[in-house]
């Protein structure tokens, strides 16, 4: 739940929160971050001046349930998996499929009536895989709408000993469909909690069921969003973000009775997830 600071132009509204945002899995949050209408030159996405570091285009997939040997496993590395449906170990057909370069994730019940979906993360338990500090992390989506569905592109530093460093680049409650949310999180192992929000309301004027590109770049003083290319908000990197971090991407459901009324079958499609470093 949050309450607005200041009305924005923008349609990336940072929001100042306490207590609990949509599930109760974001708690105590503050805010205090940059929006669209205070661009500058350096908020600009130029791509020209990067080499891509990283490039997912889903001809094939490379995937298993914890590597490893494969480009991406199908659950969170530290096995933390969440949400209302179980992330499916991959079989023929399910949660994943792959047509004409795009990949499908699948949710939907089981013959037990549970919920099971698909999660994607390019580093497995052992920490092999990909990662990147600093550079630039896009995905090129097409998200499902209906209640109960969580569609998500997030990173995660690679070091979690003393506190865990997410990026939610893009966050999509399926019964919000007006826009989704990007939110920045550390998460301390003594229950101390940083965070930095926007709720950015581009689906007043665009289809989150038609393809968009979701990116944020991150450098040692800036963590910065985008969609469809254009620079939507930043806030201040953090310390423990200045470190390489790796890639996830799922269609998640939420952990309430709502998720019940989900449709069911539902389908996210990917076209591609790249990463970028500076030349």
């Amino acid at each position: 739940m949050g309450t607005s600071i200041k009305e924005y132009s923008t349609r990336a509204t940072p929001v100042l929160c306490a207590g609990a945002l949509y599930l109760g899995s974001l708690l105590s949050l503050v805010v205090l971050a940059f929006p669209a209408s205070s661009t500058t030159t350096a908020d600009e996405l130029d791509l020209r001046s990067m080499s891509i570091s990283f490039e997912e285009g889903f001809d094939t997939l490379s995937v298993s349930a914890w590597g490893p040997g494969t480009r991406w496993i199908a659950h969170t590395p530290w096995s933390g998996d969440f949400g209302g449906a179980r992330f499916a170990d991959p079989q023929e057909g399910f949660p994943f499929t792959i047509e004409d370069g795009i990949l499908r994730i699948e949710a939907r019940k089981d013959e037990d009536g549970e919920w099971r979906s698909g999660l994607l993360a390019s580093v497995d338990p052992k920490g092999n895989g990909f990662a990147q500090q600093y550079g630039y992390f896009e995905m090129r989506a097409r998200l499902p709408q209906g209640v109960g569905l969580w569609p998500a592109f997030w990173l995660i530093g690679k070091d979690r000993s003393n506190y865990t460093a997410e990026i939610d680049v893009m966050e999509f409650y399926g019964d919000k469909p007006e826009g989704y949310s990007s939110v920045v999180h550390v998460w301390h192992r003594d229950d101390r909690h940083y965070s930095r929000y926007a709720r950015n309301n581009v689906f007043l004027d665009a289809d989150p069921g038609e393809f968009h590109t979701y990116g944020v770049s991150v450098d040692q003083e800036w963590i910065r969003f985008y969609f469809d290319g254009r620079f939507m908000w930043k806030t201040e990197t953090q310390e423990e973000h200045r470190q390489p971090l790796y890639i996830l991407l799922n269609l998640a459901l939420i952990d309430d009775p709502a998720k019940e009324n989900a449709p069911n079958p539902s389908f996210m499609f990917v076209d591609y997830v790249r990463a970028y470093r500076a030349d």
